[in-house]
C-alpha cells in the first residue's frame, strides 16, 4: 500500500507551487525603440515637391529632389522626403515609396513608385544594374585623363564624430565611370556613371581621382569646408520599366547653387 504525504507535506507542496506559479516569467520580446520625430513638412514645400515632378505615369514618379532636404530622417529626426510623401500621391490612393535614395546634399532625379508591383519591378532593376544614373559633379582639380573608370570597394568607417566610406579591398565592390565635360580655372565639370549603387560611391571615387567634389564637407579638403554647397547633382535616369517599349529618361534641370561653377567649366545652358 502507497503511503499518503503528510498533511504538513501536502501543505508545503502546494505553497512551494503556488509560490512558483506567482513567479514573473522574464519577456524575451524586444522593445522597439520610441521613432525619432520627424519635422512637419510646411505647405510651401509640398507645393513645391508637386511642381519638381519631372515625370510622372501610373507606375513611376521621378523627382527632381532638391539639395539639403533628406529622403528619411536621421537619427534624431527632423524634415525628411518620407515626411511630404503625401503631397506626391495625386490621383493615387496612397502615396509612393522611395525605390532608391539621393544624399540629403545631392540634388536630381529620385524614382518613387506608385503601386507595389512597380516598386518591386524598380528593386529589381536598380539590383540588376539595369538603370543608368548619369550625375554631374564640379570637382577641386584636374584629372590627368579625360576620362575612365574607377573600381575600388568601399566599406563604412564609424568613428566618434561620425561616419564615413572609405576604400577597403574586403568592402563592397564600386565600379564608377567618368569623362570630362568642361575645364575652368582650378574646377573641373565631369559627368559620372555609377554602376553600382553604394553610399556615397559617387563622392568617394572623385576624391580617390585627387579631385573631391567642391563644397563636400567629408571627402574634401579643408579649403573646401567653408560652407560652399555640395556641387553633386543627379543629371539624368533611365529606366528600362517596360520589357517591351522605350525606357523611361529623365533629365533634372541644373540647381541654381552649381550654375557659377559648371559655367567656369565651359557650361552654356541654364
Amino acid at each position: 500500500m502507497k503511503r499518503r504525504p503528510s498533511p504538513s507535506r501536502r501543505a508545503r507542496s502546494s505553497r512551494g507551487t503556488s509560490a512558483a506559479a506567482r513567479r514573473p516569467r522574464r519577456s524575451h520580446r524586444r522593445i522597439a525603440a520610441p521613432a525619432s520625430p520627424q519635422a512637419a513638412p510646411t505647405p510651401g514645400l509640398l507645393q513645391e515637391l508637386a511642381q519638381r515632378v519631372l515625370f510622372r505615369d501610373q507606375n513611376v514618379i521621378v523627382l527632381n529632389k532638391p539639395a539639403g532636404l533628406a529622403v528619411h530622417p536621421g537619427p534624431s529626426g527632423g524634415l525628411s522626403l518620407e515626411a511630404a510623401l503625401e503631397a506626391l500621391r495625386f490621383e493615387a490612393r496612397t502615396p509612393p515609396a522611395l525605390a532608391h535614395r539621393l544624399d540629403r546634399d545631392t540634388s536630381g532625379c529620385l524614382t518613387l513608385a506608385r503601386r507595389p508591383s512597380a516598386l518591386r519591378r524598380l528593386h529589381e532593376l536598380f539590383a540588376a544594374g539595369q538603370i543608368e544614373k548619369t550625375y554631374w559633379a564640379v570637382v577641386q582639380g584636374s584629372p590627368k585623363a579625360e576620362s575612365g573608370v574607377v573600381e575600388l570597394a568601399l566599406r563604412k568607417r564609424n568613428r566618434k564624430d561620425g561616419w564615413k566610406m572609405v576604400v577597403d579591398p574586403a568592402g563592397q565592390a564600386a565600379i564608377t565611370a567618368w569623362r570630362v565635360l568642361g575645364r575652368g580655372p582650378g574646377l573641373t565639370w565631369i559627368e559620372c556613371k555609377p554602376r553600382t549603387g553604394r553610399t556615397h560611391q559617387v563622392r568617394v571615387h572623385c576624391a580617390a581621382l585627387g579631385c573631391p567634389i567642391l563644397g563636400d564637407p567629408v571627402y574634401g579638403t579643408t579649403a573646401l569646408r567653408s560652407g560652399t554647397p555640395l556641387h553633386l547633382h543627379a543629371r539624368a535616369l533611365s529606366i528600362p520599366f517596360a520589357p517591351e517599349g522605350p525606357p523611361i529618361a529623365v533629365v533634372a534641370p541644373v540647381p541654381g547653387e552649381m550654375l557659377e561653377a559648371l559655367r567656369a567649366c565651359g557650361f552654356t545652358g541654364g
